[in-house]
Formats: structure tokens, C-alpha cells, sequence
């Protein structure tokens, strides 16, 4: 709660950009006296029917009181935030805190009254649900619990906008006036709603730059070879479906088209609508052009210009400056330094890049965010593809560049409802927000294939890039996303490698593989490659080299009706004097077996065969679905994947099978790329099965979750941030059923004597020094001291080995039961959001980093896999005859850890260590808390696009 010296110092956290219904941008701002014009022109475009509504009156115009009322704010008892575009208001939004009798002004009303006035021409935007969402955060900082407003029946849009939220309300009806009171607190559905309108407004905001219907080239010169003339050549040569338009200044007054395309020397000249501009011209004309196309309401632009973030410190700021100048007109941004955009479609046949050409036709949605690694990337499939159309080839391709506006997770948000893409490739050389792109990429791998290659994974970011700071290395980074779904590659190659393989076979049911083929080498390199995989192989069948088309057909239409088989790697060699006409019979053997029993990814490995790799893939027109199965086949409860056609809008429905001519196999020059291609799609395919039944986050009747809070608030203030003492530390998490084994401070060998008394024998003598706490290994721990005689020895060597016990800061703590010693840990991550992290005490998470990793909240199902998915994991399952240890209790303690992070966002970081796991319960010898003010927007505050 603001103070009153600081009631009325100027929210600037409260500005935000937004993505509109319609895929559009508005800026969402507070109010202030300078708008007072603004203020005034805006009621002047809103219809008498909508003022109406708004006043229950007619009300034609403001009065200088209403408009020093509307104008002037507290930002705590009155706020009001209005949508821009163009700097002029399209819609506002208020609220009045209700005094409340009887409470004194240190507690003020925490329930306020909410009104809405859109104007006409902006409704059914989104704009009114938008600021909804804003306001009621706001609210919340103020503390603000719930809002309540009066509306008239016949006012539907506005009762609408409320009831469609998703909080709970009560509704009522007096005098003629529909009241509706509802709580601000986010709800599960709240947050489902919120989440869904960000989905499809994104989604939509990028529709717009992929399927324009009209495209201007601004800065497309009269010779070729320029950037500009290049794009606008390649868009021609493409055979784009809409209005194409050349624009340059330095065009002469008469000249009226180039080679065909109309020439204008601005946008301005235009007479009809554009959709999307191409800008490639210097950097500083840049913000002439981005002014002439929000003046002449172009949707979206792709800005090919360098000379940004890319450059320096001067290029950054004129990238924020240009993001937030095209955001002024309600326009999104790829780029600048961008290499274009390309949707295949025959609708739209879209080119507006530097690629000479247009890539073939195919269902993979391809991201990179470097426009050198695009081109490579689309170069390959074109090569591996072969004759193929409709599979391997391209949906729609971004290049992001500097990424200043449009990022993946946009794009995300459009392929996942996206009927023409199945599988999703993305080179990524930084995650602006991992924990929104970890949440989109778990809900689109649900549904359809991502795979990801990271570049800069061990530091270089590119210059371009501006992204949150993060203090997780990349391998966590890496394995959460891998939790998400996310099929995670090491290089380029193996994202090929992985896209060709799910874009063209359906997914594995298992890790069982069959191996065949006409060479024994090859079919023990190919077992073997499976073994280091983690599949798990047959022993090859060899052909022989003798081996005709006909006996690769009969062996692999037995292997794939083997109960027992879940997958078929086919190895091929050549034969002395083999021929192309071989090379076609053998691929229409194999096909034709893979048709007749479909169901189960077939992969080719081939040496020096290339014309067998391109016959497999030349009789392909479409391709199976990805994740399709067929009547009988093993697996069937795997998730459906997106359809193609336009019926086949709903992303639930089944894909129609394939006709038997229309197979395609994917051919590797190599057995470890098919087999890693294939162990991948088989942790994917279990990915799947196990995301249909994600767990429940358990609920424990001894958490008190409302003392928690009590008492975080007192400690918080005290000040910004504190690691609490061990007495707070204990308190606080005793109430979340977490027990810590208290230790009493010994400076003095009467003290430790006193406390072991206190606390009875046997006991350990612990030095807590910072270069000395939790190293057994150095000798500052002794355990088991069984009486007085052993403890005071004990406390004598550590004194003589260490130094006076002002410097060892030693304690004593009752021995716990034997067992083994683990690490809990879950921490806040500026970038990644909340993490629990797991793993054994000492060497093992210290030296080898064998530790594991799950986002909170964690669920039952989360903490099972969790514990066994270190490398050290049998130590606690009775390793060489070990006793093992109450797994359950350790996944108990993490699901609890767990729900006082998730519940409390003040709680920043939380380290138990030790926690001794024995064969009956657990100990936790050790713990430390930090708390730190919760952020003021987290992910489950309202939709605003980043500003990086």
C-alpha cells in the first residue's frame, strides 16, 4: 500500500503494449491531466448509444468538472488507464475505491467500482477484455480484493466482457440495473481465459504478416541486386497471390511501374490498402517510413534494414525506439536485421525474403533467428526432401533477426493452431521469456512435434539480442524445456534429421527396434548405435549383399508384424554394378511393405545409395500424419495430431490414413543419425502418453498457508530482502509440515556439553564457517559422539585443526538415522520462473552436476520422475545391497517445498542440505530461506508484449 507522500507519483510499471483480437497492437497507459484534449476528443467519436450505457443518460458531452474528474488521479483510490493508438484514446477504463464505514484510514476498502467506454469503430477488438485484465491488476497492487459494476441490461458487449473473465461473481438485479461483483484473484479459469485470448491474438498478429493480401517493397531500387529489388524480384518470381507494390523515393514523378510491379515514391501514393511493408532502406529513413505506413494503416512490417542492436549501444536504443514507434500504429515488427518470411501456401505464395527460391511446398513450420542458419536450414530440406511436396517441405518460414518485436513464442502461438504445419523446427540462439516459451512449447508439443537447437549455449549472445538475465546454466535450461516437451538437438543437422523423420512416419510406441538389412557391419553399427541410445534393438537380421527387392520387402513386412517390434531401421549397401532402376525397386519394396502395415516409423540407413534416398523420397506427394495411428497399431492413446485441410480445422481431429503409394522413409547417410533421430521420437512419443495424465499437486491438511503469508509479511518488513536466521527459517517452513532438526550453537565446550544434554546423545558436532559448512570431506563434521568424553575430544581436534571457535561457529544437532544424503533446492529464477532441483549431497550435484530439475508446481507425477532422474538415482533404490530408503517420504518433502514456493511468491530461494533419506522417514538437517518483495507483474499477470 503507497504511502501518502508517493500516492501520486506517476505508475510508469502500469504502461503497456498489448495484441488486440484482431491481431493489432494497442498501448495501455494511465491517465493523467495532460490528456485532458485527448480526453475530450475521445467522447466526441463515441456514439449517443454507447455514451448512453456508460451514464445511463443521455450525456452528449463532458463538462469541465468531468473532465478534471476523469483527468485527475491518486493512482490509488481513483486510477484510470486508457488503450492508444496513435497516441489518441480508443477506450478507458476506471476505478473508485467504495469508502467503507467504520474502517479507520489505515485500512482502507478493499472493493472499488469499474466502468468501461470503448469507442464504436474499436469495439469487438478486445479492447474492453484487455483492459479489464490491466485494471484488475493494478487494483491488486493497490489492494483492491474485488470490483463491482452497474450495468444495463441491454448493454450485452459489457455484461459480456465481465462474465467472460473468468472470475467469480455474483450478479444481482435492482432499479432496472444489472450489478455484478466478482473477486480479483486469479482463478484457474481466470488464467485459462487470459491465456486462450493471448493465444489467439498472437496467433492472429501473426497471420497478418504470413497471409497479407497486398505487400509494399519500400526501398526496392531500379537496378537488380539490391536488398530491396531482391525481395521484390523474389516475391514476383514466387508468384505472390496479392497486390505487389514497389516503393522509392527517388523513383522519378512519371515513372509508374518496375518491370511490372506499380512504382510509387511513397506509401502514401498507394490509393489502396497494404497489408505488409517490406522496409530496406539506411536506418536513419527508417522512422520516416515506419510514420508513412502507420499514417496509411499498413498491418505489419518486416524491417531487412541493419544498423540496430546488432551494432552497439546507439543501434539498440534505435531498435526500442522503433518498436515502440510501429507499436504507436497498431503494428507488429520481424526484424530489423531480419532475412524475411516466407509462407508456401497456394493461397498466399508468399516470398518477402532474401531466398533466390521459393522453398517447396510441405507441412514443417521453420523459426531461426539467424538468417544465415535459415537459409542452410531451408536449403537442406529442400535437398533431403528429394521430390517430395506436402512432407518435408516448408508451411511457412520466419526469420526473426534481432527479434525486437515478433519472437517464437509468437510464432508459436500461430503454429499450434496452424492447420498446414505438423512439425515445428526452431534454431534459437536466446529465450527472451523461458518461462512463457516453456509453457507454449508444452502445449504445442501436445499436439504436434517441436524440435530445438540452441546456438550461443555457453555465452556470446549475439549482439542483436537483448533477453532477461538468467542464473540457471543451460543444461537446466535445456532439461526443463525437454520437461515441456521439447525435443531438444545438439546441431542443425540433427534438426533435420529429427524434422525429416516426424514429418514423415508416425511415432514409435516403444523403444523395441528391428534392424534388417544387407550387411552384417552395418546392422551391428546400427544395433549398436541403438544400445548408446537407450533403445532397445533385436539382434540385426542379415540379408546378405545377395539380397533381392523382393527379400527386403518380405523381411520388413515381417519385422513390422512382430508384436514385439515398435520400430525398423532398414540398412542398404550397394551391390557391384547397381543401377538407379535397383535403387527404384528396392524403395517401392519398401514402401509398399510399410504401407501394407502401417503404424510404425520405418528409417533407411544407406551407404553410398543416394539415388535409393531420393527414390524413397520422390513418390511422396503428402505424407503421414504426424502422430497418426493406425486400427491396431501399439500406442493408441497417444494424443491426435493438427489436420491439414480446411475441414480439418479442429486440431483434435484424427488424420485420414494414406494411400499405400504415398509413404515416404526417411533415408540417413549414417546409423547414428537415424538411430538418434529415432531415440528421439521415441522419448517424444513417451512424452506424449505421459502429458495425457500430468498429475495432481496434492493438498496437505497441515499446511498453514495463511500463517505462512502472516508471517512472511512481518519478516519482508523489515526490510527488501533478508536470509532469514534459523529460528525463522524453522518456523516458516514447520508450517508447510517441513521439520528441521535444530542445532544449538557451541562457542564454548560447556556449551556444546549443554546442548547435547538439551537434545540427547548420540549427537554431531557440526562447524557452520562458510568455507567449512557441509565438508565432512575437511574433517568439520563428527558424527555419533555417543557422551560428554567424545564430544569435548571432538570439540578439542576441530578447535586445533581449524582455529578458535569464533571462526568455526560450531553447533551441535542431534544424530539422525543412516541413510543417504540428498539436496533440495528450489529457486526463483529471474528468467525461467520457480524451479525445484534435486540431487545427492556433496560430489555428486557439486562436481559432476548430476542434478535434476522440474518447474513449480510440481505434481505427484513430477516428484516420482524427479527422484529417478539422476544418475545416482540406485544409491537410494539398494544399490549393491543396500537398504532402500522411503523414496515416498523424499517425494512428499519436494511436493511440500514445492507448495511454499508456488503459494508464496516472497519465498525467492529454498536450500535444504542435508536431507538424510533413511529406510523408515527423513531428516533435514540443514535449510536456509531467502524472501525478497514479489514481482510486480509475474506470468499470471495481464497480457503485455515484452519490451527488450
Amino acid at each position: 500500500m503507497q504511502t501518502a507522500s508517493d500516492r501520486h507519483e506517476y505508475p510508469a510499471h502500469w504502461e503497456a503494449d498489448v495484441v488486440l483480437r484482431d491481431g493489432g497492437t494497442a498501448r495501455i497507459r494511465p491517465i493523467t491531466v495532460d490528456d485532458a484534449e485527448r480526453l475530450v476528443s475521445f467522447y466526441e467519436q463515441v456514439s449517443d448509444e454507447s455514451k448512453y450505457y456508460r451514464f445511463f443518460a443521455p450525456y452528449p458531452r463532458l463538462s469541465a468538472k468531468d473532465v478534471h474528474r476523469f483527468t485527475h488521479h491518486d493512482f490509488v483510490d481513483r486510477v484510470g488507464l486508457a488503450a492508444t493508438i496513435g497516441g489518441e484514446f480508443i477506450a478507458t477504463v476506471r476505478y473508485d475505491r467504495i469508502d467503507a464505514e467504520g474502517l479507520p484510514a489505515s485500512a482502507p476498502a478493499d472493493e472499488a467500482e469499474v466502468a468501461f467506454l470503448v469507442q464504436d469503430a474499436h469495439q469487438g477488438r478486445g479492447v474492453a477484455s484487455a483492459l479489464l485484465e490491466h485494471i484488475a491488476a493494478v487494483a491488486r497492487e493497490r489492494g483492491i480484493r474485488r470490483f463491482a459494476a452497474e450495468v444495463l441490461p441491454a448493454n450485452t458487449k459489457m455484461i459480456k466482457v465481465f462474465t467472460d473473465a473468468g472470475y467469480q461473481q455474483k450478479r444481482s438485479f435492482e432499479d432496472g440495473v444489472v450489478r455484478l461483483e466478482f473477486g480479483l484473484e486469479p482463478t484457474d479459469r481466470s488464467l485459462a481465459v487470459q491465456r486462450a485470448r493471448e493465444q489467439r491474438a498472437e496467433a492472429r498478429s501473426v497471420q497478418r504478416l504470413l497471409s497479407p493480401g497486398s505487400v509494399a517493397v519500400i526501398g526496392a531500387g531500379r537496378t537488380p541486386g539490391g536488398v530491396g529489388r531482391s525481395v521484390l524480384d523474389n516475391l514476383r518470381n514466387g508468384g505472390f497471390t496479392g497486390r505487389l507494390y514497389a516503393v522509392n523515393r527517388a523513383f522519378a514523378d512519371e515513372q509508374t511501374e518496375l518491370d511490372g510491379v506499380p512504382a510509387h515514391r511513397s506509401v502514401r501514393d498507394i490509393a489502396d490498402p497494404v497489408d505488409l511493408a517490406v522496409v530496406a532502406v539506411p536506418a536513419e529513413r527508417v522512422p520516416e517510413v515506419v510514420a508513412e505506413c502507420g499514417e496509411h494503416g499498413v498491418q505489419g512490417l518486416v524491417v531487412v534494414s541493419a544498423g540496430y542492436a546488432e551494432s552497439g549501444p546507439d543501434g539498440r536504443e534505435r531498435q526500442r525506439d522503433l518498436v515502440r514507434q510501429a507499436r504507436t500504429y497498431g503494428m507488429r515488427i520481424i526484424g530489423p536485421n531480419t532475412f524475411g518470411i516466407v509462407n508456401t501456401s497456394p493461397q498466399v505464395r508468399l516470398n518477402a525474403s532474401l531466398a533466390p527460391e521459393m522453398p517447396r511446398p510441405g507441412r514443417i513450420g521453420l523459426f531461426a533467428q539467424s538468417g544465415a542458419i535459415g537459409t542452410a536450414l531451408l536449403s537442406r530440406l529442400h535437398r533431403r526432401g528429394g521430390g517430395v511436396t506436402g512432407i518435408t517441405g516448408v508451411s511457412t518460414f520466419v526469420s526473426s533477426g534481432n527479434r525486437a518485436d515478433v519472437s517464437g513464442n509468437d510464432v508459436l502461438q500461430y503454429w499450434y493452431e496452424d492447420p498446414d504445419t505438423d512439425v515445428v523446427l526452431m534454431y534459437l540462439e536466446s529465450i527472451g521469456n523461458p518461462r512463457k516459451f516453456t509453457r507454449l512449447a508444452r502445449r504445442t508439443a501436445e499436439a504436434k512435434p517441436l524440435v530445438v537447437v540452441q546456438g550461443a549455449r555457453h555465452g556470446g549472445l549475439p549482439q542483436g539480442h537483448a533477453v532477461r538475465a538468467t542464473r540457471l546454466p543451460h543444461a537446466t535450461v535445456s532439461a526443463l524445456l525437454r520437461q515441456a516437451g521439447v525435443i531438444r538437438v545438439d546441431t542443425i543437422t540433427e534438426l533435420v534429421d529429427a524434422g525429416l523423420l516426424l514429418a514423415r512416419q508416425p511415432l514409435p510406441a516403444g523403444p523395441r527396434v528391428a534392424i534388417l538389412g544387407n550387411s552384417e557391419s552395418l546392422g551391428y553399427l546400427t544395433y549398436d548405435a541403438c544400445l548408446t541410445e537407450g533403445l532397445r534393438p533385436s539382434p540385426p537380421l542379415d540379408l546378405t549383399t545377395a539380397a533381392s527387392a523382393e527379400d527386403f520387402h518380405r523381411a520388413l513386412s515381417a519385422a513390422l508384424a512382430d508384436d514385439s517390434c515398435d520400430a525398423v531401421v532398414v540398412t542398404a549397401i550397394p551391390a557391384v554394378g547397381e543401377t538407379s532402376a535397383r535403387d527404384a525397386a528396392l524403395a517401392e519394396a519398401l514402401r509398399s511393405a510399410a504401407a501394407a502395415v502401417p503404424g510404425k516409423p520405418v528409417l533407411v540407413v544407406h551407404v553410398e545409395l543416394g539415388g535409393l534416398a531420393e527414390a524413397l523420397s520422390a513418390a511422396a506427394s503428402t505424407g503421414p500424419q504426424v502422430g497418426s495411428t493406425a486400427p491396431g497399431a501399439a500406442g493408441g492413446a497417444q494424443p491426435p495430431p493438427l489436420s491439414a485441410s480446411p475441414e480439418r480445422g479442429d486440431p483434435h481431429r484424427p488424420a485420414e490414413p494414406l494411400p499405400p503409394t504415398e509413404v515416404a522413409i526417411p533415408a540417413y547417410p549414417a546409423a547414428e543419425r537415424a538411430v538418434r533421430a529415432l531415440a528421439e521420437a521415441v522419448k517424444y512419443a513417451q512424452w506424449r502418453r505421459d502429458a495425457a495424465d500430468p498429475g495432481k499437486v496434492p493438498e496437505y491438511d497441515d499446511i498453514d498457508e495463511k500463517g505462512a503469508a502472516q508471517l512472511i509479511h512481518g519478516l519482508l518488513a523489515r526490510g527488501q530482502g533478508l536470509t532469514l536466521g534459523t529460528d525463522e527459517t524453522c518456523d516458516l517452513l514447520t508450517r508447510y509440515g517441513i521439520h528441521v532438526r535444530r542445532a544449538l550453537p557451541a562457542p564454548t565446550p560447556e556449551a556444546a556439553v549443554e546442548a547435547a544434554r538439551a537434545i540427547g546423545y548420540p549427537v554431531a558436532l557440526k562447524a557452520t564457517a562458510p568455507h567449512l559448512r557441509h565438508r565432512a570431506d575437511l574433517g568439520g563434521v563428527r558424527l555419533d559422539l555417543a557422551d560428554e568424553e567424545q564430544l569435548r575430544r571432538a570439540y578439542a581436534e576441530l578447535t586445533e585443526l581449524f582455529g578458535k571457535p569464533q571462526e568455526l561457529r560450531p553447533v551441535v544437532q542431534r544424530m539422525a538415522p543412516r541413510g543417504v544424503d540428498t539436496l533440495v533446492r528450489a529457486v526463483i529464477d529471474p528468467a525461467a520462473g520457480a524451479v525445484l532441483s534435486f540431487g545427492l549431497a556433496g560430489a555428486a550435484s557439486q562436481l559432476l552436476g548430476d542434478t535434476a530439475h522440474r518447474l513449480i508446481p510440481v505434481t505427484d507425477r513430477d516428484a516420482t520422475s524427479l527422484v529417478r532422474s539422476i544418475r545416482t538415482a540406485p544409491l537410494l533404490f539398494g544399490w549393491r545391497g543396500s537398504a532402500p530408503v522411503d523414496t515416498p517420504a523424499l517425494e512428499e518433502l519436494m511436493l511440500r517445498v514445492s507448495r511454499l514456493v508456488d503459494d508464496h511468491p516472497e519465498v525467492v530461494a529454498v536450500t535444504l542440505e542435508p536431507v538424510v533419506v533413511a529406510p523408515r522417514g527423513l531428516s533435514v538437517l540443514g535449510a536456509t530461506v531467502r524472501l525478497a518483495p514479489p514481482p510486480v507483474r509475474d506470468d499470471l499477470g495481464p497480457r503485455t508484449l515484452p519490451v527488450y
